[in-house]
């Protein structure tokens, strides 16, 4: 009887033990778990203004960077954003060449968590190949997805939906 009992709590421990957070955090770089403090970067110097800060330098070339955005359920590039994804390689290759890049995947709310961390993985994953096609180092680059818990339009509208199924860029020092 002891035994069946000591199993039992074993069995319950393990099965307890293995359940996941709820809120998955999704990081990848082809495959490699990326830690937050990757390759170490040189510090970057503001412009030649010199009341404008390494901060805000780097706001105001976040800024240079468009969104890029998805249809329902894809995470393949539009047409459409081909252009805005070759000058957000431009940026990344001229003004924001001393910085890492950060692509945040995001989701519009229908679906489950899973698929749409998964599926804003994939979108960053499509931005980020699209960018070292363009001539972007890929060891710049790191991915996170969001899934649909970083909306930027809570409208239950298809124009708003379609504003959260995007790609964000972020600058890293």
């Amino acid at each position: 009887m002891k035994s069946i009992v000591l199993a039992s709590a074993v069995a319950a421990l393990l099965v307890l033990s293995g359940c996941g957070d709820k809120n998955p955090q999704v990081d990848a770089n082809d495959g490699a778990a990326v830690s937050e403090q990757a390759a170490p970067v040189a510090p970057v110097q503001a412009s030649t203004d010199s009341s404008e800060t390494a901060a805000e330098y780097m706001a105001r070339i976040e800024k240079e960077l468009k969104t890029i955005y998805f249809d329902f359920d894809k995470f393949s590039i539009k047409a459409d954003m081909q252009a805005d994804l070759s000058a957000d390689a431009a940026v990344a290759n001229s003004n924001a060449s001393k910085f890492q890049l950060k692509l945040e995947g995001n989701c519009d709310e229908w679906g489950s968590d899973e698929y749409n961390f998964a599926l804003g993985l994939k979108r960053a994953e499509s931005v980020k190949k699209a960018l070292v096609a363009e001539g972007v180092n890929a060891d710049r680059i790191s991915m996170v997805s969001f899934g649909e818990s970083s909306p930027v339009c809570t409208d239950k509208t298809k124009e708003c939906w379609a504003q959260n199924r995007r790609v964000d860029f972020k600058l890293l020092p």
